[in-house]
C-alpha cells in the first residue's frame, strides 16, 4: 500500500523580492561543493541559517538530506547507467517518507531547492522510459511550486504518460496516480479542473496567447477517471463526483462504483441537483438512476424516473424486478405519484389505440396502482391512532377559549358556510361527519345555507367520503336528483372530489359527469368540468382532452367556462408538455385579443394562463417556445401568462437565476415608476378631457401591473420550495418585498410563504404570518390568515391553533377575516391531524405534480379573494383536494395484510457526505406501525427482524421476515 503524502504543499512568501533573493542564494549555496552549509528551505528568518539548521536537523534528517543531494548529483553525471537506480531510490524515499499531518514531507522539503536544476536536467535528456520515471518524480516535486508554477504537477504527469506510451511499459505501477498517495491525487484533481476550464476557454477564444499544450482533452479525461477510481476506493466519493463533473464526463462514474460506494455517490449526486443549472441537473439524475439500476435498487431508481417524468424509464423500472412483492411496492409508489397508468404499457405505433391495461398488468398490481386500498387503510389508521370519531365544529373552534367581547350570530349564512368547509376538511376521508353524512332526515346542513352556500355544502360530501368510491357515490347520488340547481351542482363536484387520486375500472366520475358538460345551466356545466378535472388529475387521458378542447376553443362560451376548462385540462395533463392543448389555449388568448374582447380583462383570464402553465410544470426549458409565443400577444394577460409558465416550468428546482428574474418583475413597483407617472400627471395643465384620458391610461397600466406582480411573488416561492436553502433565502426576500412592495405585492407575500412551507409549521414562519395577520391592509391580513392554515395543514399544531383562536376574537367584527380564520382552523385540523398537503414525498425527493397544481389553483383564486373566495366561488377551496394525502406509515406483509413492526420516528438529518454510517434521524421515538409521519420526519426500522421492500418508510411499505436475523438470534 503506497504511503500518501499527508498534507497540502504550498510555499509562500510575503515579500516576492525577498523570496527571489533567498532562492538565488540557495542556488549559489547548493552549487558550491565546498560548502558544508545545508541548503535553505525557503523559510529564511534572517539569522545564521547554517547554525540554526544544523541544530534543527536530527542526525536521521541530515542523513536523508545528504542521500537526496547525492542522488541529485548522480543524475547530473554523464554515466547514464546510474540514472535508473538513482531515480528508483529517489522514488522510494519520497513514497516511504512519513511526517506529521501539518508539515511538508521531508524529501520534498529537501529536494525543493534542486527543482529548477532538475527541470533543466530533464529537458536535456532524450526520450526514454527512464525519462518518464524522471517526469513522475518532477510531477510530485511540482506540488511544492504550485504557487509560482501552476499546473506543473499535471504537466509532468501528462509528459510522463506520453513517454511511457512510446518508450515504457503500460503495466508500470506509476501508471496509477494513487501510487503517490492521496494528497497527490487531490492536487492532480484540482489542477485537472483548472486545465480543462482553460482548454475550453482557449477553444472559445483561439486568438488568445496559447500556452504550451501537453496532452489532449481525452488524455485529461482518462487521467481524471484514474483519479476518480482512487478517490472512490478511499472514501472520497464527493471529490470523485466533482472531478468528473468538472471534466463533463459524470456519466462515466456508473461502472466505477461498487456495492460499497454506490449509495454514497448517489446520495451526493441527488443533493447536488438542486445547485446545478440545466442540463447538468438532469444529467446527474439520469446518472444516479443508472447506478441504482445497475445495483438492482428498484424503488430508488423508480423514484428518480418519476422525478425525471420519463415514461420509458418508469416502464423499464416497473417491469425490471421479478419478485411480485417488489412489483407491488413499486405499484404503491406509482399510485402515490399519480402518474398516468398508460406509461406502464408497451407503446404502440401512431394511430393505434392502447390495449386495455388489464391485458398487460395483473389484477393485484392494478389494485395497488389504482389506490383502491387507500380509503380502508386510512380509516383503519384513524381507528388505530384514536381519531375515528367525527369532530364537531365546536371541537375545532373551542369558542370558550376565545376572547370575544360580544357574541356573534351562530346561524349566520357566512358562519354556516365556514362551518361547511371546516367540517369537510376536519373529517375528510373518514366518512362519518355529523353535519352531512350522518345528518338526520329533514335536518340536513345543506338547507342552513343560501344558494351558492348550498353548492359548497353538498360538495363537502365528496371531501367527507374522500377516496371511498363505493359507499361515497351512493351518498352523493341522492343529491344529484335534487330539483335545486345549486345542490345538484355541488353533488356533481362531490362526485369528482371523492374520486381524487383513485382510479376505478368503471370510470364512475367520467361516466356520471360527462352528460352535464353540455348543460345550459352555468353552475352545472362548470362543476362538471372541474369535477372531471379533479378526479383525473395527472392521468393524461386523451379521451377527456377531446371533450374539453372544443369548450376552450368555443368563441360562444363565456371566459369563465373557457378558463375553468383550461384549468381542468391543466390538472389532467399536468407536466405533460401537451402541444395540442397548449396551442389551443394560446389560440384562444390571441383570438380574444384580436377581437378586442373585454373578456381577457376579467378575473377569469388568470385561470386560462394557469391551465397553460400547468402543462409545463417541472419541464424547465421545454416551455421556451410557448413563452416566445406569449410575448407576441399585446395584452396585459400576456406578461402574467409568461411569468406563470416560467415559474411552473422551474417549479421545485431552486434555480437561482429564475428566482432573480421573478424578483426583477417585482422591482418595477420598488423603483418608483408609478410615482413618477403620477408626478408627471400632476404637472400637466391640460383640459379635463385629456385628464380623463390620462386617468384611463393609468388605470389600464395599473391593471397591467396587478395582473402579473402577484404571480411573480408566488413564482419565487414555487421555484425555491423544493430546496431547503433556497426556501430559507426566499423568506428573506419576502420580508423585503413586504416592506417595500406595493399593495398587490404585499398581499401576495403571505400566499407565497404558505406555498414554501405547506404543512410545515416552523416557528419563525408562524410568527411572521401572525404579524402579517394583524396588518392594516385587510387584504394582506386575509391572505396571511389563509397562509397560516396552509402552513399548519393537517398538523394539529397547538401554538397555531391558539393564534387562530386569538384572531377569531380580534376579528369578531370583520366577517370576511373571521370567515377566513374558521377556514384556517379547519385546515390546521385537516383529517384530524392525519392528512397533509406538502407536495413532496419520497424523503422530499419527488414533487407530486397534481398537488402543486391544486395548491396553485387555490392561491390563484386568493390573488383576488374578494372576486372569488369571498364571492360565490368559495367552492374553489376544494381545489386543495389533489394535494391532500395521509401522512402515515403502514407496513404490510407480502399478502398485503397489515403487519405491525417496530420503527423509530424522528427528525430527518442530512448525512450526505459524512464519514462512516451516521444516524439519519435525531430525537427519535420508537413506535409500532401504523404511525404518523409529519413533514420533516423520517422513519427507520428499529431492528433487522423485518426487511422493507421500499427504500423510504412512508405510505404503504411491504416488509418480509429476515431469515438471517432469526439465525443470528439463535447463535447469540
Amino acid at each position: 500500500m503506497p504511503q500518501p503524502v499527508e498534507s497540502t504543499i504550498k510555499v509562500t512568501s510575503e515579500d516576492p523580492k525577498k523570496k527571489k533573493e533567498e532562492e538565488d542564494k540557495n542556488k549559489e549555496e547548493n552549487s558550491d561543493p565546498s560548502s558544508s552549509k545545508p541548503a535553505a528551505d525557503g523559510k529564511g528568518t534572517g539569522k545564521d541559517k547554517e547554525g540554526d539548521e544544523a541544530e534543527e536537523l536530527s542526525e536521521e534528517d541530515l542523513q536523508l538530506k545528504t542521500s537526496l543531494e547525492m542522488l541529485v548529483e548522480r543524475l547530473k553525471e554523464p554515466n547514464t547507467d546510474l540514472y535508473a537506480p538513482s531515480l528508483e531510490t529517489l522514488r522510494t524515499l519520497i513514497r516511504t517518507s512519513t511526517s506529521s499531518m501539518t508539515s511538508v514531507p521531508k524529501p520534498l522539503k529537501f529536494l525543493r531547492p534542486h527543482y529548477r536544476d532538475l527541470q533543466a536536467l530533464f529537458n536535456s535528456w532524450q526520450p526514454s522510459e527512464v525519462k518518464s520515471n524522471f517526469a513522475d518524480v518532477l510531477s510530485v516535486l511540482a506540488m511544492t511550486y504550485s504557487d509560482t508554477e501552476p499546473r506543473g504537477t499535471l504537466r509532468y504527469r501528462l509528459i510522463s504518460a506520453e513517454l511511457r506510451s512510446t518508450h515504457g511499459s503500460k503495466d508500470s505501477p506509476l501508471e496509477d496516480p494513487g501510487y503517490w498517495g492521496h494528497e497527490y491525487v487531490r492536487h492532480l484533481a484540482a489542477e485537472l479542473g483548472d486545465e480543462f476550464a482553460l482548454r475550453e476557454q482557449a477553444e472559445e477564444e483561439p486568438e488568445a496567447d496559447a500556452e504550451e499544450v501537453v496532452g489532449t482533452l481525452d488524455d485529461l479525461r482518462d487521467l481524471a477517471t484514474k483519479c476518480a477510481i482512487f478517490l472512490l476506493a478511499h472514501n472520497a466519493e464527493p471529490d470523485a463526483v466533482d472531478l468528473l463533473e468538472e471534466m463533463e464526463i459524470v456519466e462515466t462514474i456508473v461502472p466505477l462504483v461498487d456495492e460499497n460506494t454506490y449509495a454514497r455517490v448517489c446520495q451526493y449526486m441527488i443533493r447536488c441537483v438542486d445547485f446545478l443549472p440545466p442540463p447538468d441537473d438532469i444529467a446527474f439524475l439520469r446518472t444516479a438512476h443508472s447506478i441504482y439500476v445497475a445495483h438492482n435498487k428498484f424503488p430508488e431508481a423508480l423514484l428518480l424516473a418519476i422525478r425525471l417524468a420519463d415514461p420509458e424509464l418508469v416502464r423499464q423500472d416497473f417491469n425490471a424486478p421479478g419478485n411480485p412483492s417488489m412489483k407491488k411496492q413499486l405499484a404503491f409508489l406509482i399510485a402515490r405519484a399519480q402518474i398516468p397508468l398508460q406509461w406502464l404499457q408497451t407503446p404502440v405505433t401512431e394511430g393505434e389505440e392502447l390495449p386495455d391495461i388489464s391485458e398487460e398488468i395483473s389484477e393485484d398490481l392494478l389494485e395497488c396502482l389504482s389506490n383502491t386500498r387507500l380509503s380502508g387503510a386510512f380509516r383503519a389508521f384513524g381507528k388505530e391512532v384514536g381519531v375515528e370519531e367525527a369532530k364537531s365544529l365546536e371541537d375545532v373552534y373551542k369558542s370558550h377559549l376565545e376572547n370575544t367581547r360580544s357574541s356573534t350570530t351562530i346561524d349566520s349564512a357566512r358562519g354556516n358556510l365556514a362551518g361547511t368547509f371546516v367540517n369537510a376538511f376536519v373529517n375528510a376521508g373518514f366518512g362519518n361527519d355529523k353535519l352531512m353524512v350522518e345528518a338526520e332526515e329533514g335536518n340536513s346542513w345543506i338547507y342552513k345555507n343560501k344558494e351558492h352556500g348550498m353548492m359548497s355544502a353538498s360538495a363537502s360530501l365528496g371531501l367527507s367520503m374522500l377516496w371511498d368510491t363505493d359507499i361515497g357515490l351512493s351518498h352523493v347520488d341522492k343529491y344529484t336528483l335534487s330539483p335545486e340547481e345549486h345542490i345538484k351542482a355541488g353533488a356533481i363536484l362531490a362526485t369528482g372530489l371523492l374520486n381524487v387520486g383513485v382510479r376505478t375500472e368503471s370510470d364512475a366520475a367520467l361516466s356520471l359527469l360527462v352528460e352535464y358538460l353540455d348543460n345550459k345551466a352555468l353552475s352545472l356545466k362548470t362543476n362538471a368540468i372541474m369535477g372531471i378535472g379533479l378526479a383525473y388529475a395527472g392521468s393524461h387521458r386523451e379521451d377527456i382532452s377531446a371533450l374539453f378542447l372544443p369548450i376552450v376553443a368555443d368563441e360562444s362560451v363565456s371566459i369563465e367556462v373557457a378558463g375553468l376548462a383550461a384549468l381542468a385540462l391543466g390538472f389532467i395533463f399536468v407536466g405533460s408538455e401537451n402541444g395540442e392543448i397548449a396551442s389551443t389555449i394560446l389560440q384562444t388568448l390571441m383570438e380574444k385579443v384580436e377581437r378586442e374582447d373585454k373578456d381577457l380583462e376579467e378575473k377569469w383570464s388568470r385561470f386560462l394562463a394557469l391551465g397553460l402553465a400547468l402543462l409545463y410544470l417541472g419541464k424547465q426549458d421545454a416551455s421556451d417556445a410557448t413563452i416566445e409565443t406569449l410575448k407576441a400577444i399585446e395584452h396585459p394577460v400576456s406578461k402574467m401568462a409568461q411569468i406563470l409558465v416560467e415559474a411552473c416550468s422551474f417549479a421545485g428546482t431552486g434555480n437561482v437565476l429564475k428566482v432573480q428574474e421573478m424578483v426583477h418583475h417585482c422591482d418595477e413597483h420598488i423603483d418608483g415608476k408609478k410615482k413618477e407617472e403620477k408626478e408627471d400627471e400632476a404637472k400637466e395643465d391640460s383640459s379635463a378631457e385629456d385628464k380623463d384620458e390620462g386617468k384611463d391610461k393609468d388605470e389600464s397600466k395599473e391593471k397591467k401591473d396587478d395582473s402579473f406582480h402577484a404571480f411573480a411573488v408566488i413564482g419565487v416561492a414555487l421555484i425555491s420550495m423544493g430546496e431547503e436553502i433556497g426556501a430559507e433565502m426566499s423568506l428573506r426576500q419576502f420580508n423585503h418585498l413586504m416592506q417595500y412592495g406595493d399593495p398587490i405585492i404585499r398581499k401576495s407575500v403571505p400566499l407565497a410563504i404558505g406555498l414554501v412551507s405547506a404543512s410545515n409549521p416552523q416557528l419563525p414562519i408562524l410568527d411572521t404570518l401572525s404579524r402579517y395577520s394583524h396588518d392594516n391592509d385587510l387584504a394582506v391580513a386575509l391572505n396571511a390568515i389563509f397562509a397560516m392554515g396552509l402552513v399548519g395543514a393537517g398538523t394539529n399544531n397547538a401554538r397555531l391553533a391558539q393564534m387562530l383562536r386569538q384572531l377569531a376574537g380580534y376579528y369578531y367584527k370583520e366577517p370576511d377575516c373571521l370567515f377566513m380564520v374558521r377556514i384556517a382552523q379547519g385546515l390546521v385540523h385537516m383529517g384530524k391531524g392525519t392528512i397533509g398537503i406538502n407536495p413532496f414525498f419520497g424523503d422530499k425527493l419527488v414533487m407530486h405534480k397534481p398537488a402543486v397544481a391544486g395548491i396553485l389553483a387555490v392561491l390563484t383564486a386568493f390573488t383576488d379573494a374578494k372576486a372569488f373566495i369571498l364571492d360565490k366561488y368559495h367552492w374553489m377551496l376544494y381545489f386543495l383536494t389533489p394535494a391532500m394525502y395521509p401522512r402515515f406509515l403502514i407496513t404490510l406483509d407480502e399478502d398485503l395484510e397489515t403487519k405491525p413492526v417496530t420503527v423509530r420516528v424522528g427528525q430527518a438529518l442530512d448525512v450526505v457526505g459524512q464519514a462512516g454510517k451516521p444516524r439519519t434521524i435525531s430525537g427519535w421515538q420508537t413506535h409500532e406501525t401504523p404511525v404518523r409521519i409529519a413533514t420533516g420526519d423520517r422513519a427507520e426500522m428499529a431492528s433487522e427482524e423485518y426487511v422493507p421492500y421500499g427504500n423510504v418508510l412512508e405510505g404503504f411499505v411491504i416488509v418480509h421476515k429476515n431469515e438471517q436475523w432469526e439465525d443470528n438470534k439463535m447463535d447469540v
